[in-house]
Protein backbone atom coordinates (compact mmCIF):
# COMPACT_ATOMS: atom_id res chain seq x y z
CA UNK A 1 0.00 0.00 0.00
CA UNK A 2 1.39 3.36 -1.04
CA UNK A 3 -0.70 5.63 1.16
CA UNK A 4 -2.18 4.79 4.54
CA UNK A 5 -3.91 7.60 6.43
CA UNK A 6 -4.41 7.45 10.19
CA UNK A 7 -7.39 9.51 11.29
CA UNK A 8 -6.52 9.94 14.95
CA UNK A 9 -3.05 10.21 16.42
CA UNK A 10 -3.29 8.95 19.99
CA UNK A 11 -1.48 6.17 21.84
CA UNK A 12 -3.01 3.30 19.86
CA UNK A 13 -2.29 4.97 16.52
CA UNK A 14 1.30 5.47 17.62
CA UNK A 15 1.61 1.85 18.78
CA UNK A 16 0.46 0.55 15.39
CA UNK A 17 2.60 3.03 13.45
CA UNK A 18 5.70 2.21 15.47
CA UNK A 19 5.05 -1.51 15.13
CA UNK A 20 4.57 -1.35 11.36
CA UNK A 21 7.68 0.74 10.84
CA UNK A 22 9.93 -1.27 13.16
CA UNK A 23 8.68 -4.56 11.75
CA UNK A 24 9.19 -3.12 8.23
CA UNK A 25 5.60 -3.79 7.22
CA UNK A 26 4.96 -0.28 5.91
CA UNK A 27 7.54 2.36 5.04
CA UNK A 28 7.29 5.56 7.07
CA UNK A 29 6.84 7.78 4.01
CA UNK A 30 3.70 5.81 3.08
CA UNK A 31 2.01 6.66 6.40
CA UNK A 32 0.05 9.89 6.87
CA UNK A 33 -1.43 11.15 10.13
CA UNK A 34 -4.16 13.63 10.89
CA UNK A 35 -6.39 14.57 13.80
CA UNK A 36 -8.94 17.21 14.63
CA UNK A 37 -6.75 19.96 16.06
CA UNK A 38 -3.74 18.67 18.04
CA UNK A 39 -0.99 19.85 15.71
CA UNK A 40 1.67 19.41 18.39
CA UNK A 41 0.86 15.70 18.48
CA UNK A 42 1.11 15.47 14.69
CA UNK A 43 4.50 17.20 14.75
CA UNK A 44 5.67 14.75 17.40
CA UNK A 45 4.70 11.70 15.32
CA UNK A 46 6.19 13.22 12.18
CA UNK A 47 9.48 13.98 13.91
CA UNK A 48 9.79 10.67 15.78
CA UNK A 49 8.72 8.27 13.03
CA UNK A 50 9.28 10.30 9.84
CA UNK A 51 5.65 9.87 8.83
CA UNK A 52 3.80 12.46 6.78
CA UNK A 53 1.27 14.91 8.18
CA UNK A 54 -1.89 15.19 6.08
CA UNK A 55 -1.92 18.85 5.07
CA UNK A 56 -5.56 19.00 3.98
CA UNK A 57 -8.53 16.64 3.61
CA UNK A 58 -8.29 16.72 -0.19
CA UNK A 59 -5.28 14.41 0.17
CA UNK A 60 -7.61 11.65 1.38
CA UNK A 61 -8.92 10.98 -2.12
CA UNK A 62 -5.98 8.80 -3.18
CA UNK A 63 -5.56 6.90 0.10
CA UNK A 64 -5.15 3.13 -0.25
CA UNK A 65 -6.38 2.59 3.31
CA UNK A 66 -7.88 4.75 6.02
CA UNK A 67 -7.30 3.72 9.64
CA UNK A 68 -9.84 5.16 12.06
CA UNK A 69 -8.21 5.44 15.49
CA UNK A 70 -10.29 8.01 17.33
CA UNK A 71 -12.07 7.80 20.66
CA UNK A 72 -15.55 6.23 20.37
CA UNK A 73 -17.23 9.48 21.44
CA UNK A 74 -15.55 11.27 18.52
CA UNK A 75 -16.12 8.51 15.98
CA UNK A 76 -19.21 9.81 14.22
CA UNK A 77 -17.97 13.37 13.93
CA UNK A 78 -14.59 12.19 12.61
CA UNK A 79 -16.23 10.01 9.96
CA UNK A 80 -18.61 12.76 8.87
CA UNK A 81 -15.66 15.15 8.57
CA UNK A 82 -13.78 12.89 6.13
CA UNK A 83 -16.76 11.51 4.20
CA UNK A 84 -16.78 14.16 1.42
CA UNK A 85 -13.09 13.62 0.70
CA UNK A 86 -12.62 9.84 0.44
CA UNK A 87 -13.05 7.67 -2.63
CA UNK A 88 -15.99 5.26 -2.76
CA UNK A 89 -13.79 2.17 -2.85
CA UNK A 90 -11.22 3.11 -0.19
CA UNK A 91 -11.14 0.34 2.44
CA UNK A 92 -11.45 1.21 6.13
CA UNK A 93 -9.65 -0.31 9.10
CA UNK A 94 -11.45 0.79 12.25
CA UNK A 95 -9.83 0.60 15.68
CA UNK A 96 -12.73 2.34 17.43
CA UNK A 97 -13.91 0.34 20.43
CA UNK A 98 -17.64 -0.33 20.56
CA UNK A 99 -18.50 1.17 17.14
CA UNK A 100 -20.00 -1.41 14.80
CA UNK A 101 -19.05 -1.79 11.16
CA UNK A 102 -22.68 -1.11 10.21
CA UNK A 103 -22.36 2.31 11.82
CA UNK A 104 -19.20 2.97 9.82
CA UNK A 105 -20.90 1.97 6.57
CA UNK A 106 -24.02 4.01 7.42
CA UNK A 107 -21.82 7.12 7.49
CA UNK A 108 -19.09 6.30 4.97
CA UNK A 109 -21.09 4.12 2.59
CA UNK A 110 -20.92 0.47 1.61
CA UNK A 111 -17.27 -0.48 1.26
CA UNK A 112 -14.67 -2.93 2.59
CA UNK A 113 -14.43 -2.51 6.35
CA UNK A 114 -12.30 -4.41 8.84
CA UNK A 115 -12.70 -3.83 12.56
CA UNK A 116 -9.77 -4.68 14.80
CA UNK A 117 -9.06 -4.59 18.50
CA UNK A 118 -5.30 -4.65 19.13
CA UNK A 119 -3.46 -3.62 22.27
CA UNK A 120 -0.57 -1.28 22.95
CA UNK A 121 1.96 -4.13 22.83
CA UNK A 122 1.80 -3.54 19.07
CA UNK A 123 4.61 -1.08 19.80
CA UNK A 124 7.03 -3.98 20.29
CA UNK A 125 5.42 -6.38 17.82
CA UNK A 126 3.56 -8.35 20.50
CA UNK A 127 -0.05 -7.23 20.20
CA UNK A 128 -2.89 -9.71 20.63
CA UNK A 129 -5.53 -8.59 18.14
CA UNK A 130 -9.02 -9.73 17.25
CA UNK A 131 -10.38 -8.77 13.83
CA UNK A 132 -13.73 -8.98 12.04
CA UNK A 133 -14.62 -8.25 8.41
CA UNK A 134 -17.77 -7.09 6.68
CA UNK A 135 -19.16 -8.77 3.58
CA UNK A 136 -17.40 -6.39 1.17
CA UNK A 137 -13.87 -7.40 2.18
CA UNK A 138 -12.32 -9.55 -0.53
CA UNK A 139 -10.09 -12.54 0.16
CA UNK A 140 -7.12 -10.55 -1.15
CA UNK A 141 -7.92 -7.65 1.20
CA UNK A 142 -8.44 -10.04 4.11
CA UNK A 143 -4.98 -11.52 3.55
CA UNK A 144 -3.49 -8.01 3.45
CA UNK A 145 -5.17 -7.03 6.71
CA UNK A 146 -4.10 -10.24 8.43
CA UNK A 147 -0.51 -9.84 7.21
CA UNK A 148 -0.33 -6.23 8.41
CA UNK A 149 -1.65 -7.08 11.86
CA UNK A 150 0.24 -10.36 12.20
CA UNK A 151 3.43 -8.31 11.86
CA UNK A 152 2.68 -6.52 15.14
CA UNK A 153 1.78 -9.62 17.15
CA UNK A 154 -0.87 -12.26 16.66
CA UNK A 155 -4.26 -11.66 15.03
CA UNK A 156 -7.31 -13.91 15.28
CA UNK A 157 -10.46 -13.54 13.17
CA UNK A 158 -13.70 -13.54 15.19
CA UNK A 159 -17.32 -12.64 14.63
CA UNK A 160 -17.88 -8.94 15.17
CA UNK A 161 -20.08 -9.47 18.23
CA UNK A 162 -17.19 -11.31 19.91
CA UNK A 163 -14.97 -8.24 19.67
CA UNK A 164 -16.60 -7.03 22.89
CA UNK A 165 -15.01 -10.00 24.67
CA UNK A 166 -11.71 -9.48 22.83
CA UNK A 167 -11.75 -5.85 23.97
CA UNK A 168 -12.27 -6.90 27.59
CA UNK A 169 -9.61 -9.63 27.50
CA UNK A 170 -6.67 -8.64 25.33
CA UNK A 171 -7.57 -5.06 24.40
CA UNK A 172 -7.68 -3.95 28.02
CA UNK A 173 -5.57 -6.85 29.29
CA UNK A 174 -2.22 -5.03 29.44
CA UNK A 175 -3.68 -2.52 31.90
CA UNK A 176 -4.81 -5.35 34.19
CA UNK A 177 -1.34 -6.91 34.13
CA UNK A 178 0.36 -3.57 34.78
CA UNK A 179 -2.03 -3.08 37.69
CA UNK A 180 -1.00 -6.49 39.03
CA UNK A 181 2.66 -5.49 38.62
CA UNK A 182 1.97 -2.41 40.74
CA UNK A 183 0.67 -4.72 43.48
CA UNK A 184 3.69 -7.04 43.20
CA UNK A 185 6.07 -4.09 43.45
CA UNK A 186 4.25 -2.68 46.45
CA UNK A 187 4.33 -6.05 48.24
CA UNK A 188 7.96 -6.74 47.37
CA UNK A 189 9.22 -3.35 48.52
CA UNK A 190 7.30 -3.64 51.79
CA UNK A 191 9.33 -6.80 52.46
CA UNK A 192 12.56 -4.89 51.90
CA UNK A 193 13.44 -5.66 48.28
CA UNK A 194 14.46 -2.78 46.00
CA UNK A 195 11.80 -1.89 43.45
CA UNK A 196 14.18 -2.63 40.57
CA UNK A 197 14.79 -6.13 41.94
CA UNK A 198 11.08 -6.84 42.32
CA UNK A 199 10.43 -5.66 38.77
CA UNK A 200 13.18 -7.81 37.24
CA UNK A 201 11.99 -10.87 39.15
CA UNK A 202 8.33 -10.43 38.28
CA UNK A 203 8.83 -9.45 34.62
CA UNK A 204 10.85 -12.63 34.12
CA UNK A 205 8.34 -14.67 36.13
CA UNK A 206 5.42 -13.44 34.02
CA UNK A 207 7.35 -13.87 30.75
CA UNK A 208 8.50 -17.36 31.74
CA UNK A 209 5.02 -18.43 32.81
CA UNK A 210 3.51 -17.18 29.53
CA UNK A 211 6.20 -19.01 27.55
CA UNK A 212 5.55 -22.22 29.50
CA UNK A 213 1.83 -21.99 28.85
CA UNK A 214 2.46 -21.43 25.15
CA UNK A 215 5.13 -24.10 24.63
CA UNK A 216 4.25 -27.06 26.81
CA UNK A 217 0.56 -27.00 25.82
CA UNK A 218 -0.71 -27.98 29.27
CA UNK A 219 -3.75 -26.50 30.94
CA UNK A 220 -3.14 -23.60 33.38
CA UNK A 221 -4.58 -25.55 36.30
CA UNK A 222 -2.16 -28.42 35.65
CA UNK A 223 0.85 -26.09 35.50
CA UNK A 224 -0.37 -24.46 38.71
CA UNK A 225 -0.59 -27.83 40.46
CA UNK A 226 3.01 -28.61 39.50
CA UNK A 227 4.16 -25.47 41.32
CA UNK A 228 1.89 -25.95 44.33
CA UNK A 229 3.40 -28.39 46.83
CA UNK A 230 1.06 -29.50 49.64
CA UNK A 231 1.69 -27.44 52.73
CA UNK A 232 4.18 -25.21 50.93
CA UNK A 233 4.53 -21.49 50.32
CA UNK A 234 2.68 -21.50 47.00
CA UNK A 235 -0.30 -23.26 48.53
CA UNK A 236 -0.42 -20.63 51.26
CA UNK A 237 -0.42 -17.88 48.65
CA UNK A 238 -3.11 -19.60 46.54
CA UNK A 239 -5.26 -20.01 49.64
CA UNK A 240 -5.00 -16.28 50.33
CA UNK A 241 -6.07 -15.54 46.73
CA UNK A 242 -9.04 -17.88 47.14
CA UNK A 243 -9.96 -16.26 50.45
CA UNK A 244 -10.01 -12.90 48.70
CA UNK A 245 -12.08 -14.28 45.79
CA UNK A 246 -9.39 -13.75 43.18
CA UNK A 247 -11.16 -15.74 40.45
CA UNK A 248 -14.42 -13.90 41.06
CA UNK A 249 -12.64 -10.55 40.90
CA UNK A 250 -11.05 -11.43 37.54
CA UNK A 251 -14.40 -12.56 36.18
CA UNK A 252 -16.08 -9.33 37.30
CA UNK A 253 -13.22 -7.34 35.74
CA UNK A 254 -13.73 -8.96 32.31
CA UNK A 255 -17.52 -8.88 32.63
CA UNK A 256 -17.52 -5.16 33.44
CA UNK A 257 -15.21 -4.30 30.54
CA UNK A 258 -17.25 -6.42 28.10
CA UNK A 259 -20.47 -4.79 29.28
CA UNK A 260 -18.96 -1.33 28.89
CA UNK A 261 -17.95 -2.15 25.32
CA UNK A 262 -21.56 -3.10 24.59
CA UNK A 263 -22.79 0.11 26.24
CA UNK A 264 -20.52 2.15 23.98
CA UNK A 265 -21.96 0.32 20.97
CA UNK A 266 -25.52 1.12 22.01
CA UNK A 267 -24.76 4.77 22.62
CA UNK A 268 -23.25 5.38 19.17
Amino acid sequence: MQKIVFVGAGAMAEAIIQGWIEQEVIEANNIYVTNRSNFERLDYLSTKYNVEVLQNKDQLIDADLIVLVVKPKDGKSAMKAIKPYIAENTPILTVMAGIAMDTVSDILGKRSIARVMPNTSATIGMSASGIAFNEYVTEKQKKQFMKMLDAIGIVIEVEEDKLHAVTALSGSGPAYLYYMMEAFEKAGTEFGLPKETVRKLMVQTIAGSAAMLDRVKEEPNELRRKVTSPGGTTEAGIRALEDHQFSEAIFECIKSAEARSRELAKSE
